[in-house]
């Protein structure tokens, strides 16, 4: 079955692949049907978030995950109890939250250290950057302990939160004394192999969706086969930057090799803003397709001739490059080598299904596929006119197909115009 006709069989027949549709909102999503490898929520990675109160958990929950506006958060109570949240917004970002009260004692006789830190992917725990953290600095203490004997697989982030109303200097010296006094408590007391990461984080910026970001990158397992994939797109068409994001929370899950510039991620994030309302407002829900589809795309031209260039995968996956103006000169090269890259990454969702299918029965590693999915490939920015696209092998054996300027053709079944300049 084709990666179209699924999502077609689950979203109904008037649904076109990789819309943005009016259902955009503060509930929760139910993922896409191609994607949706493991409905039993115990399959997924479990997020721990953790902290004292007050300190901005439930927050940080509803801005990333349910598109709450950071002034509205004033208003949230404290969290009395565990709060789960199921997360699928795509086959890459699944996973639970589980939002826990500050008050927890880890030596309750309710709490059951095993059920809860067992299945834990990544414990989050949140620091208040702008109240005394020494008491913090306990709790973080005793909860990494505490979870480390259980599970030494979990990856203990911490968030040094509330920074948007420090100074610069007062960010990093109040960075540098957490992270030093953390670490000295932990190998004091043997736990010298634990490795703590820390992250300046804010509701009121980019900062929490990044840091976020990387959280969620931890939990990928297919993280390295991404990178690549981005890697050799970015190399071969002429492009500086390029984020896979998740739509609805502004995650990226995967960007290219080349190091991350906070200004550059914050102009992705409020593009994928702009391309959301834009379509919220004008998209349709008839059967004659949406206003944003999946052979739609955006661009942006800023006034230091950079592009932004925005491109849909599927339904929640949207790749997003930053390139400069005469770089785009050759946007057909661009749209072949992105629809390249986007049938990768189906090759990549389908062998998720496949290891996920086989589970029950052995134990395969995502990584074994014989797939060659880097084979796919791209087209040089840097060759002549008279281009020579390979065709996947399961596609075409031994056969070449030259393409002229000006020339349409068919490729992977979309008919795409290769025009140069």
């Amino acid at each position: 079955m084709s990666y179209e006709q699924e999502e077609e069989d689950h979203y109904g027949p008037g649904y076109e692949v990789g819309s943005y549709t009016k259902d955009y909102n503060d509930g929760p999503y139910d993922g896409e049907s191609d994607l949706n490898v493991n409905s039993n929520p115990e399959g997924k990675p479990r997020i721990l978030l953790m902290g004292l109160r007050r300190s901005g958990k439930s927050s940080i929950q509803k801005v990333v995950f349910h598109k709450m506006s950071p002034n509205e958060t004033l208003f949230l109570e404290s969290t009395n109890k565990i709060v789960k949240d199921e997360i699928s917004n795509s086959s890459f970002v699944q996973f639970q939250i589980w939002d826990f009260p500050g008050q927890v004692d880890f030596f309750d006789s309710n709490f059951d250290c095993e059920m809860i830190f067992g299945g834990c992917g990544a414990l989050v725990f949140v620091i208040d950057a702008q109240d005394d953290y020494i008491d913090a600095l306990m709790k973080l203490n005793l909860t990494v302990t505490r979870a480390y004997k259980v599970n030494p697989n979990i990856r203990f982030e911490v968030f040094i939160h509330k920074v948007d109303g420090l100074s610069d200097d007062h960010k990093i010296e109040a960075q540098r004394d957490i992270h030093q006094r953390a670490n000295d408590e932990l190998m004091e007391e043997g736990f010298d192999s634990v490795n703590l990461s820390f992250y300046l984080t804010s509701i009121y910026d980019h900062s929490i969706f990044e840091a976020f970001s990387k959280v969620v990158q931890k939990l990928i397992p297919q993280l390295p086969t991404l990178e690549n994939l981005l890697n050799i797109f970015v190399s071969n068409s002429g492009i500086e930057k390029a984020f896979l994001f998740d739509v609805v929370s502004k995650i990226y899950i995967a960007t290219d090799s080349s190091p991350v510039d906070m200004q550059s991620y914050e102009l992705c994030c409020d593009m994928i803003d702009v391309v959301v309302d834009i379509s919220c407002i004008y998209g349709t829900k008839d059967a004659d397709g949406a206003a944003f589809d999946h052979q739609s795309l955006s661009l942006i031209k800023l006034n230091n001739s950079t592009i932004l260039y925005l491109r849909e995968v599927n339904r929640f996956l949207a790749l997003v490059c930053i390139l400069r103006e005469d770089h785009f000169a050759r946007q057909g090269l661009i749209d072949y080598n992105f629809v390249c890259f986007r049938n990768a990454i189906q090759e990549v969702f389908e062998v998720r299904m496949q290891v996920q299918q086989a589970s029950n029965n052995t134990n395969p590693s995502a990584g074994s596929y014989k797939k060659n999915v880097l084979q796919t490939f791209i087209i040089d920015s840097n060759e002549a006119l008279d281009l020579k696209l390979v065709r996947k092998p399961s596609d075409v054996e031994n056969e070449e197909t030259t393409f002229k300027p000006e020339m349409s053709h068919q490729i992977f079944g979309e008919k795409y115009k290769i025009k140069f300049y």
